[in-house]
């Protein structure tokens, strides 16, 4: 039987979101449209309905079909001179979830060896595990804005060393790896011939980075062949019901690998998945629907900085410059707090659902009295979440 380690942050979820009158300031989505919201977006009213009503719903095309397949390909050009990715080096999955667990059943087994930054999404450190394989954590700093050191990838690599699993921006700390980072990290792994795993789920919505600095390029654009990427239309598209993602590589093996491992899990996504997708990701729509969720983002982003500092005395955070995340220490009188107990006891009397950082981003007390946030909520939501929030921490930690 395969060991597989619980997945804690969807346990909490699975648990908790449905919870009577929830303020859900814990999803990571940035908030959710619906199908005439996004016809409603639509800059150009000429655009045909995604929705081919008449047309049989077969598998489909097994791959994604090919106008998607080049919309996402599109993607990878952003801040690039490289070569455009071709839309035969995408495949079409469910979800980031489904690309990611996927792309490390195909690529990855015992006798491996992964490097995956820390913290991140649980999946892309556990999955690997599960699998046989050994896993490094990449551990990420406070003190360095949770930006990687490229230098410590020396310390961490060996001579079975399969790949190195990054995550931009980052889930859940929200910050990002600037594109000289990138650049380092992919020399070290050209040199020495190591896939790179870049999960870039948040991505563009690179919405408050610093003066000067420009939003980095996806990895697949440094020049590098055994890179790969995923994403999805769940976190900056706004569109997790559609259970839609990626992969791409500059490495077209790596997608063959993928196609006939994927023959015996789902086989293709939904067509219907497939034309909403298509239509999201057509300019005159994805313009506007990126434009409101940077603008969101960046409104929420000031109202939870606000309230932080308010609270200087029992709050503290690196403050995120991208995705919808930000991970906020709680103490009370200098001793951090006991996250998970304070999620449940924040839940119970408030109505209000935030993410404990241990278990569901730390392993033992690694972020004890950390809490993660999921800010790009409709900003009605975090108001009223930060509202009541800011009382029950004047009556409990103040």
């Amino acid at each position: 039987m395969v060991k597989i380690e619980p997945f804690e942050v969807e346990q909490w979820f699975d648990r908790l979101e449905n919870t009577p009158g929830v303020l859900n300031v814990a999803e990571t989505c940035a908030a959710s449209v619906s199908y005439d919201d996004l016809v409603h977006l639509c800059e150009d009213k000429t655009l045909p309905d995604p929705l081919r009503r008449s047309q049989k719903l077969t598998y489909g095309a097994i791959r994604g079909s090919e106008q998607l397949r080049q919309r996402v390909a599109s993607l990878f050009g952003r801040a690039s001179e490289a070569e455009p990715l071709p839309a035969g080096n995408v495949i079409i999955t469910q979800g980031a979830i489904g690309a990611n667990f996927l792309l490390f059943y195909t690529l990855i087994g015992p006798g491996d060896h992964v490097i995956c930054v820390y913290p991140t999404y649980q999946q892309l450190y556990s999955v690997p595990e599960s699998l046989g394989a050994e896993v490094s954590l990449w551990r990420l700093k406070e003190e360095n804005g949770y930006v990687p050191v490229v230098e410590e990838l020396e310390g961490l690599v060996r001579s079975n060393t399969k790949m190195i699993v990054i995550n931009n921006p980052n889930n859940p700390t929200g910050s990002t790896m600037p594109k000289r980072v990138l650049e380092g990290i992919v020399a070290f792994a050209k040199q020495r011939g190591i896939i790179i795993l870049s999960d870039e789920v948040y991505s563009p919505l690179y919405h408050s980075l610093p003066d000067g600095q420009d939003a980095p390029p996806s990895v697949l654009a440094l020049g590098y062949e055994k890179t790969v990427a995923t994403g999805s239309m769940s976190k900056a598209f706004s569109l997790a019901g559609i259970r839609l993602g990626w992969i791409a590589s500059r490495d077209r093996s790596i997608i063959e690998a993928v196609a006939v491992a994927r023959d015996y899990t789902t086989i293709s996504v939904s067509q219907l998945d497939d034309q909403v997708a298509s239509y999201a990701l057509s300019q005159p729509v994805m313009r506007p629907l990126l434009s409101r969720n940077m603008a969101l983002a960046k409104t929420n982003l000031a109202l939870l900085s606000a309230f932080i500092e308010r609270h200087a005395t029992v709050c503290s955070w690196v403050k995120p410059t991208a995705g919808t995340t930000a991970l906020v220490q709680f103490k009370k009188k200098g001793v951090p707090v006991d996250d998970p107990k304070f999620v449940l006891d924040l839940l119970k009397t408030t109505n209000v659902l935030v993410m404990p950082a241990n278990p569901c981003f730390g392993l033992g007390q690694d972020f004890k009295g950390f809490i993660r946030f999921g800010y790009v909520c409709e900003t009605e939501v975090l108001i009223a979440g930060l509202e009541k929030l800011e009382q029950y921490v004047k009556e409990h930690l103040m």
